[in-house]
């Protein structure tokens, strides 16, 4: 997700965010909440063994991520302790994530 943001000495920055956002659904006869699972995402988990270059490099090959989303994706990760890093079909997300494990990252299908 791309979002423009007001940075430092007021000049525009072009932002990604990864978005870790889930849909809710109201059913009329229940009154009740259900969780809709709109796509499947995967999950990046920061580990103390790989460096962020190693993390970028691997993002912009895998998920193809520009350097900036990666390396933010990186810093999301490192500080928060997770990040979704592709949304999309499972069938799509499986040989990106093999190919996240595969490159030694910490890495999930959610």
């Amino acid at each position: 997700m791309l979002r423009t943001a007001q940075g430092t000495h007021g000049l525009q920055q072009n932002l990604y965010f990864c978005d870790m956002a889930q849909e809710t659904k109201t059913s009329p006869s229940a009154k009740t909440e259900v969780l809709i699972d709109a796509e499947h995402q995967i999950i990046l988990f920061n580990d103390e063994v790989n460096t962020f270059d190693h993390v970028i490099k691997t993002l912009v090959a895998v998920c193809q991520h520009d350097p900036l989303q990666a390396e933010q994706c990186a810093l999301l990760v490192h500080f928060k302790g997770k990040c979704a890093v592709k949304s999309g079909a499972y069938a799509d997300l499986v040989p990106r994530c093999s190919a996240l494990l595969d490159a030694g990252l910490s890495a999930e299908i959610i």
